[in-house]
């Protein structure tokens, strides 16, 4: 009976994880993009870190969750969005290329400005 408990629980917990939203990277124009309108009923928090480390400081933060977005309760210096065409005009990212389990990404702001940040290659795709 405990293994069948178990075999459930953590069946349950692959097809949460598989839903979850993937961010996408444009192969040719290398754009960061994650759009929830293809699944609108998606969960998602996708976390920007300032080095390749999830234990580093929070750069960016991507959620289905309104209170992580209007509040940015994580406190991101580049911001907290429903999703990257929700940015500011101008904003966009681009993905550098990969760093161990992450990829490296830079925040261009409508100034000119750049920033790094680093996303966990589980959290996109690129196509």
């Amino acid at each position: 009976m405990n293994k069948i408990i178990l075999l459930l629980f953590l069946l349950t917990i692959s097809i949460h994880g598989n839903s979850q939203l993937k961010a996408q990277i444009d192969k040719k124009s290398k754009e960061f993009t994650i759009n929830p309108s293809s699944d609108p009923k998606a969960e998602y928090k996708i976390f920007g870190y300032q080095f390749p480390n999830a234990t580093t400081k929070l750069m960016i933060c991507f959620s289905s969750y309104r209170y992580d977005v209007t509040e940015n309760v994580n406190k991101c210096p580049l911001g907290a969005y429903f999703d990257s065409g929700r940015m500011k005009e101008g904003d966009r990212i681009v993905y550098l290329g990969n760093v161990g389990t992450f990829g490296k990404m830079n925040f261009i702001s409508a100034n000119g400005t750049k920033t790094l940040f680093y996303v966990p290659k589980t959290s996109f795709v690129i196509k």
